[in-house]
């Protein structure tokens, strides 16, 4: 868990503002502040190199994320952009892929960081947190499943202007 006295503190009424602490009860919140840390960002802070993989969770507590990639003449491709409550770095949280974007701030930024093996350590002790996050993991894999395929739905459209909207 993180001991380290120069990294922020992360609140218990954070974890439960957060899309983390949907199921959690108050002691499980105290629990998981404790094992998370606080990140704040600058402008144009680099959080995720595209190709570099890691096991940290981030969600977003106030500020912009961009999401993006970067194309031939290292020109960035803007992908979208993460809001309060967004999560970010879930592929590599859960199983270490290598990242397939980078992710910047876009503006100042907070962020909850939390590592896998911080997460793990609760298996023996509490296994329920554990489970309530993966849960909130799940949701936030949903709903971007969700928009993805919204915005497929509306791209197909348009190119072969079925639906009459286009």
């Amino acid at each position: 868990m993180s001991s380290d006295p120069d990294t922020p503190i992360v609140s218990a009424r954070v974890i439960r503002e957060s899309p983390l602490g949907a199921d959690l009860s108050d002691p499980q919140c105290r629990a998981l502040a404790e094992a998370a840390s606080a990140i704040c960002l600058d402008q144009d802070a680099l959080l995720l190199e595209e190709g570099h993989s890691d096991d940290t969770l981030y969600v977003v507590v106030s500020g912009k994320l961009e999401v993006y990639r970067t194309a031939g003449g290292g020109e960035h491709v803007p992908l979208q952009t993460l809001h309060e409550g967004d999560m970010a770095g879930i592929l590599g949280f859960v199983d270490g892929v290598a990242h397939t974007a980078a992710i910047r701030s876009a503006g100042q930024c907070e962020l909850i960081a939390l590592s896998r093996a911080d997460l793990e350590s609760f298996l023996t002790t509490d296994p329920q947190l554990v489970y309530e996050v993966m849960r909130a993991v799940v949701r936030a894999v949903h709903r971007i499943v969700g928009r993805m395929n919204a915005q497929f739905v509306e791209m197909s459209n348009y190119i072969s202007h079925q639906h009459g909207r286009y």
